[in-house]
């Protein structure tokens, strides 16, 4: 656990991404197996389950600590993070020891189905066992909050170096539905066996949005145009009599979405497709809006009804494999010539269609289709280079979203809560509202869009202009302003605006504008009817 402390300490307080390569690659070249794979696991957002609950957590270590739970809970709402207030109000352990990682998160795995009394004995005793990062590092396990600043390109560029295996061939063994407890360093890194897990995903190839005008990539000749869906993008794999659905975040979601097991019919085995779940208007031959597609997510079962009202396809825009072969280096433009020849005969109730190309002679033609992107329930346009190949993640270049501009409300903010992280000191959530009539309607969160010093300055405002506490949310008093933009809207009955905003975040400051000028309810309900 040390070891594991010492790294996350190094990697938690720098921002060089030599510095956080270099000690992941000395971790990797000597720490035990076990702890390896457990790192790798934490790092690709495979944590451990909570097995305390929250207030169990609190009450003891206020106990332990000798606070009053009044006195913790005013702490935390400071903190703003409870593995770290536990971390600072704990005294120093009576004695050590130096257990591995794997051997710690066992024990905490275990919890999850002893008696309380036990838990309690069990948490009591790491805490007197564990100083300093040791400590802090338990907690965040054993809150099931791990996070630390590396993205899953960055270790696994680490674990290349640690072993001279390629990163791209890392990539694509570090996918699928492997856990610590299925598989080991040897089987999941050094020496995997090709055939053990048919389900395997191929590393999704991702865009970056377009930052000027299109036409600064070069001649319109050299790129393919398609629409940017507003979906579910997933990966469709057909291997061993068997098909899978993966999602970009490496969630299986093959049996959410049943209406694709029918590929198997269509579509031969060894077939690999990249491309967007979309709930699919059959008489329209279209894609229905993100919202009817959104009550499907989350859901492990699937309702007859839902499947009648929001039936699901794949809409196919890439093919990575091809009667087994791996076709990912390959030119987009052979890649989708393949796709076509194998999708283009299906019969039109096939679960997996063709998205369509969008042609166009010039940037100033493919603007003007772009701009009826909302009509066709997409977010914008995708541009891929015609030679390029599918990149394991984010490779700048190739593949640009040349996404519409957001859909934009003026809001007054009337409530703020502090963040987490290294946001935990600052108030970085707030929630806004519009008028209705001469009342103050909510209608929506943000916590994105400002700098740091921005973030500072309203939450020195903050603090100087509480009206009422409750809990960590403050209320203030409503003068401050802002422009939030969103991707979309649609009607909701969990809120009281009867509306829910796709993807809302804070473009500005409003330092211009008085609050008798923002936006209103009867507003939102129009741009409801215009876009929902």
């Amino acid at each position: 656990m040390r070891q594991f402390a010492d790294l996350f300490t190094t990697l938690d307080q720098t921002t060089k991404t030599s510095r956080k390569t270099a000690a992941l690659a000395g971790y990797f070249s000597t720490a035990p197996d076990d702890d390896k794979v457990w790192t790798i696991a934490l790092l690709s957002g495979r944590r451990p389950k909570r097995t305390v609950t929250v207030t169990q957590l609190a009450e003891w270590a206020a106990e332990k600590a000798g606070l009053p739970m009044w006195l913790f809970r005013a702490s935390y709402d400071v903190v703003g993070d409870l593995a770290e207030t536990i971390h600072l109000v704990l005294p120093a352990p009576e004695q050590t020891r130096d257990r591995s990682l794997s051997d710690w998160i066992g024990d905490i795995r275990a919890l999850a189905k002893a008696e309380e009394a036990l838990k309690r004995e069990a948490i009591l005793d790491a805490w007197n066992s564990l100083a300093g990062a040791e400590r802090f590092v338990f907690n965040k396990l054993i809150t099931g909050g791990f996070r630390v600043g590396v993205s899953q390109k960055l270790m696994t560029r680490a674990l290349g170096q640690a072993t001279d295996i390629p990163e791209a061939e890392l990539a694509h063994r570090l996918m699928g539905n492997w856990t610590p407890e299925t598989t080991s360093f040897a089987a999941l890194v050094t020496d995997p066996d090709p055939e053990a897990d048919l389900s395997r995903p191929y590393p999704f190839c991702l865009a970056h949005g377009v930052e000027d005008e299109a036409a600064a990539l070069g001649p319109a000749e050299d790129w393919r145009a398609e629409w940017k869906w507003d979906g579910i993008r997933g990966q469709l794999i057909l291997r061993g009599g068997q098909h899978y659905l993966w999602s970009r975040g490496e969630e299986l979601m093959t049996d959410r979405f049943p209406e694709l097991a029918r590929a198997l019919d269509f579509l031969p085995l060894g077939t690999v497709i990249d491309g967007e779940v979309v709930a699919w208007d059959a008489d329209a031959r279209a894609p229905m809006s993100f919202a009817a597609l959104q009550k499907r997510i989350g859901r492990k079962t699937v309702p007859k009804s839902l499947l009648t009202q929001a039936p699901a396809i794949l809409y196919a825009y890439d093919l990575l494999e091809d009667g087994g072969e791996d076709i990912r280096a390959k030119p987009f433009s052979e890649r989708r010539a393949r796709l076509d020849a194998l999708i283009a005969p299906l019969l039109a109730d096939a679960p997996v269609l063709l998205s369509p190309d969008l042609p166009f002679d010039d940037w100033d033609a493919l603007a003007k289709t772009r701009a009826g992107a909302r009509a066709a329930q997409a977010e914008g346009v995708m541009l891929k280079r015609a030679d390029s190949p599918y990149h394991a993640g984010r490779k700048k270049g190739d593949w640009w979203k040349w996404k519409l501009d957001p859909l934009t409300i003026d809001a007054v903010m009337i409530y703020a809560q502090a963040g987490h992280g290294r946001r935990a000191n600052l108030y970085t959530d707030f929630t806004f509202a519009v008028w209705k009539g001469n009342d103050l309607v909510p209608f929506t969160k943000a916590y994105s869009g400002l700098t740091d010093a921005e973030f500072r300055k309203i939450t020195h405002w903050v603090r100087r202009n509480t009206l009422a506490r409750f809990g960590p949310v403050r209320q203030v008093p409503p003068e401050q302003v802002f422009e939030i933009g969103f991707e979309g809207i649609q009607k909701s009955t969990r809120h009281k605006s009867g509306v829910a905003l796709r993807f809302p975040r804070m473009l500005r400051w409003r330092h211009d504008k008085p609050v008798q000028e923002i936006d209103t309810h009867a507003h939102l309900l129009n741009m409801l009817e215009e876009y929902g």
